[in-house]
């Protein structure tokens, strides 16, 4: 399953190469690669392997939930189609509050005493992924896993979770998506080793290739 999401993610372009020309992450982290599962709702073959894909995951890893929750915004499509697919109750948390109304991050439903499955489109550094589990906590809510169609795999990531008491499950890896990526001519095998060599150090990388600002 994990190669197939690799290969779902390489045919809608929702992971993107850039070794010559990085983009810079929300953490100020330069990247020569991107990901952008927003475009999986566009194509719906590839949206069902990949929901298709976390409820295996979730079952073949034995999780229990009572709720499906999902990140404001780009989290929010994978989880309402996984919780809706699954048949369980479906909310989203905010990455704010609003100003108005309720003021309430978590929207749907009470999650108090409930034990609620996080589902991200991407886990980059953890730290929206980790706000939202402190506002479901705050909420009352219990949440063990969070389960990502892919992450970067950085190792202060993992930290961030297992201090966070909660397990972080990925339906596919970078090795897999590179993988991938060559076979279908998406990026040649110099423009993989510069994405590995990112992955290796990705708060370095732009430093030891004259890339900083």
């Amino acid at each position: 399953m994990s190669s197939e999401v690799a290969a779902a993610l390489v045919a809608v372009g929702g992971v993107g190469f850039r070794p010559h020309d990085p983009v810079t992450f929300k953490s100020g982290i330069k990247s020569p690669v991107y990901c952008d599962n927003r475009r999986l709702p566009f194509w719906p073959a590839q949206w069902r392997l990949v929901i298709e894909g976390l409820q295996r995951m979730v079952r073949e890893r034995n999780l229990t939930f009572d709720v499906v929750g999902g990140i404001e915004a780009a989290g929010i499509p994978h989880s309402a189609a996984f919780a809706y697919a699954d048949a369980h109750p479906s909310i989203f948390i905010r990455k704010a509050a609003k100003e108005h109304g309720t003021k309430r991050r978590v929207e749907g439903g009470d999650v108090n005493g409930k034990v609620v499955l996080l589902i991200e489109d991407l886990v980059t550094t953890g730290g929206s992924s980790l706000s939202g589990v402190e506002a479901l906590r705050a909420e009352g809510a219990i949440v063990r896993d969070c389960a990502a169609i892919i992450t970067y795999g950085f190792a202060e990531t993992e930290q961030q979770f297992a201090a966070s008491h909660v397990k972080l499950h990925a339906l596919t890896t970078f090795e897999e998506v590179l993988s991938e990526a060559l076979s279908a001519k998406a990026i040649d095998d110099a423009g993989a080793e510069v994405v590995r060599d990112w992955l290796q150090d990705p708060h370095g990388w732009a430093a030891r290739r004259g890339l900083a600002s």
